[in-house]
C-alpha cells in the first residue's frame, strides 16, 4: 500500500496554520472532505473544527472510540505516552532547531556563519586529500643517468 497516513479518528496531526501553529492534536471526526474536527488536551488545543490544508499528519495514532469525548482523547493520549513520543521524532526537533534558528540575534548569525564556513573548509581538505589518495596516486620518477 503506497500511503501510509490517512485522515482518520485517532491520527495525530500537526498544525502548520492558525493560532495553535506548531503544536499538534488528534483527529476525533471528519465533518466533511476538506474539514476534520481535533481534539488536543495534553497540548492546548481546544476540540474545534480545522481545515485539512493547516494540518500536517503524522505517523502516530492514538484509539479511542468514534467521536469520544475530551476526557477520552485525553486517557488514550496519556496511555500512548504521546507527548514524550513526539518530543523524541525527528519531526520535533527539526521544528525546535527551525524555532531556535529564528530566535537568533545578528552576531549570532554571524558566529554560525563563520562556524559553517570553518566547518566546510575542514571538511573539503579531508575529501581533496582522500580523493588524491585513492584516485591519483603519486607516480614513481625514474632517475636518469647523467651522461
Amino acid at each position: 500500500m503506497p500511503f501510509k497516513r490517512f485522515v482518520e479518528t485517532g491520527r495525530v496531526v500537526y498544525v502548520v496554520d492558525g493560532p495553535y501553529k506548531g503544536k499538534i492534536c488528534s483527529i476525533v471526526d471528519c465533518i466533511d472532505q476538506k474539514t476534520v474536527l481535533v481534539d488536543g488536551p495534553e497540548s492546548g488545543v481546544p476540540r474545534s473544527k480545522m481545515r485539512i490544508a493547516q494540518i500536517h499528519l503524522t505517523k502516530f495514532k492514538i484509539n479511542f472510540p468514534y467521536n469520544g469525548s475530551t476526557r477520552t482523547v485525553r486517557q488514550a493520549w496519556i496511555k500512548a505516552d504521546l507527548n514524550k513520543l513526539w518530543i523524541q521524532s525527528r519531526w520535533a526537533e527539526k521544528a525546535a532547531n527551525r524555532e531556535k534558528r529564528a530566535s537568533l540575534g545578528d552576531f549570532e548569525r554571524f558566529k554560525l556563519k563563520r562556524a559553517r564556513k570553518v566547518r566546510n573548509k575542514i571538511r573539503t581538505n579531508v575529501y581533496k586529500a582522500l580523493f588524491n589518495k585513492t584516485y591519483c596516486p603519486k607516480k614513481k620518477t625514474v632517475k636518469t643517468a647523467k651522461a
